[in-house]
């Protein structure tokens, strides 16, 4: 076990989510069962973490329709330089709108990298604060999400935020 990383759960409308909060500020942010969570985390509980009510107070609010303030809470995701660009470049989308994977990889002027800036997007460690769930497919289509389709259909919904759900074939 890190001394240095504490953990904690919170409660959303979508499932729990588990926290895991560094020295430096907010490490991740994970539904249980996601897709690349890691799983069993090397961190002290801490529920009684300063952070927990702040953050509970926060999710609260945004799936009440509040929105989402992230001031005072530091984001620390733990991954590549890549990774990290990507994923604070995510904090770009306002609510309620997205982005399409290769109109970021453009922003981000790497316009070949549609498809790592997908993987990157993907492992996103900062769940709902860090917004990858507003990045769709080509043509506005919903896409991909570790926390299941279902979660980002429902965040999208709560944000406005108009996309094209995937049609399923019998």
């Amino acid at each position: 076990m890190n001394p240095e990383l504490q953990q904690f759960r919170l409660d959303t409308p979508l499932g729990p989510l588990s926290a895991l909060v560094g020295e430096s500020g907010l490490r991740g942010l994970w539904f249980d069962a996601q897709r690349h969570h890691p799983g069993t985390l090397a961190a002290r509980p801490q529920p009684d973490h300063p952070w927990r009510s702040t953050l509970q107070a926060r999710l609260d609010a945004y799936f009440a329709g509040q929105g989402l303030a992230l001031d005072g809470i530091p984001l620390d995701p733990q991954g590549t330089v890549f990774q990290r660009t990507v994923w604070m470049s995510l904090l770009e989308i306002p609510p309620g709108h997205s982005r399409r994977y290769g109109e970021l990889a453009r922003q981000l002027g790497r316009p070949q990298a549609a498809r790592a800036l997908g993987a990157a997007v993907g492992r996103n460690p900062i769940s709902i604060l860090i917004p990858c769930h507003r990045v769709l497919g080509s043509r506005g289509r919903l896409t991909g999400y570790a926390g299941g389709l279902a979660r980002k259909q429902a965040l999208l919904r709560l944000e406005g935020a108009h996309f094209q759900a995937e049609r399923r074939v019998a």
